[in-house]
């Protein structure tokens, strides 16, 4: 499974396209990672003051086009807050929807870290 932090918003945008978030523009690729703990700890490295509720998407390989690759990759620079050598899961092309087979809220804290996913019904 792949895991990716978004605003709500933007996923629900154009729901009848392939989901594309700037990233795929601007980096080459859609930001992801391969676990509930890492999406976690993205989530509270990179949307501590989101300006809108944020979501996890929960990506089935399986579902993304033969034309997609995934690519385990070590991020450079190495962002603040995280080891050297971390490795995120890298999109290469655009979300066919039907491989997000789960989306889950991030629950926060009293002090407003992310402390779990929590699967929408």
């Amino acid at each position: 499974m792949i895991y990716h932090v978004a605003p709500i918003e933007r996923w629900r945008s154009e729901p009848d396209r392939p989901y594309a978030p700037a990233s795929l523009q601007r980096d080459g690729f859609v930001h992801g990672v391969a676990d509930e703990e890492m999406t976690l700890r993205v989530a509270n490295a990179f949307f501590r003051n989101p300006p809108s509720p944020v979501v996890a998407l929960v990506i089935d390989e399986a579902g993304l086009g033969k034309e997609v690759e995934v690519r385990d990759e070590e991020a450079v620079p190495t962002p603040p807050g995280f080891d050297e050598g971390v490795v995120f899961r890298h999109v290469y092309g655009p979300i066919d929807r039907s491989a997000v087979v789960a989306l889950c809220d991030l629950e926060r804290d009293e002090r407003g870290d992310y402390t779990a996913l929590v699967p929408r019904d």
